[in-house]
């Protein structure tokens, strides 16, 4: 599996991301720029976190622009696996390939810590290495995370079994139905707000991260119809 990791003008996670897959996983990757217009030859595609265009308007509304991206949406078309941590995640919903938004805090701050995650549904791509309804630990690291959209979507995300991480106990930023990722009905594409790039090594706090990685790279692609 060949993966590439985005880097638009602000992202800040790209270089965890690239380490967490390379050095500790002994991935494929490389970095593609945002100015790209091809994915071709690479099987799965990481959005990063930071702040992309300095979250101008809002966050992710200018990346969800880049010259990359109708190729990021192509990928996730053929049912190739996409990723998105915290404003990956915010591109992905302001690109359409997932339902929802991601809005300002319920605290209005920026929030910095570790925290407890509900694994909702460990029949993804990216969740096989987990335990149904298993607690872990994540670290997360955003102003504009509380996960929002209407009754009947958030209705449907359940239904579905689309919701994939919950907050475990204190909800840190307001988002609904305590809701920290979610996947597409495809079950390719994975955004979600907390950082599992920062918890893949004993030394960095937590290893609870690592194993989304390892599902990844043993699931490979998605095979369902468009």
């Amino acid at each position: 599996m060949k993966i590439a990791v985005i880097q638009f003008p602000g992202s800040n996670c790209d270089i965890d991301l690239y380490s967490a897959l390379h050095d500790v996983c002994n991935a494929d990757v490389e970095y593609v720029s945002h100015k790209a217009t091809s994915l071709d030859g690479f099987d799965a595609v990481m959005l990063p976190g930071g702040f992309s265009y300095g979250d101008y308007l809002r966050a992710g509304a200018i990346a969800r622009f880049a010259n990359v991206m109708p190729a990021v949406i192509k990928l996730a078309n053929e049912g190739k696996p996409v990723f998105g941590t915290c404003n990956g995640f915010q591109i992905l919903t302001e690109a359409g390939l997932l339902p929802g938004a991601l809005k300002k805090n319920d605290s209005q701050k920026f929030v910095c810590e570790t925290v407890p995650l509900e694994v909702v549904n460990n029949n993804t791509l990216f969740t096989t290495q987990y335990q149904a309804h298993e607690r872990i630990a994540l670290p997360i690291a955003h102003g504009e995370g509380s996960y929002y959209a209407d009754e009947k979507t958030l209705d449907e995300l359940e239904a579905n079994h689309q919701v994939v991480f919950r907050y475990a106990s204190e909800n840190p930023n307001g988002s609904l139905r305590n809701i920290a990722g979610i996947v597409n009905k495809r079950g390719n594409v994975l955004g979600m707000m907390p950082h599992p790039e920062r918890a893949v090594e004993a030394l960095l706090g937590s290893t609870d991260g690592l194993r989304l990685f390892k599902s990844l790279l043993e699931n490979g692609t998605v095979k369902t119809e468009a």
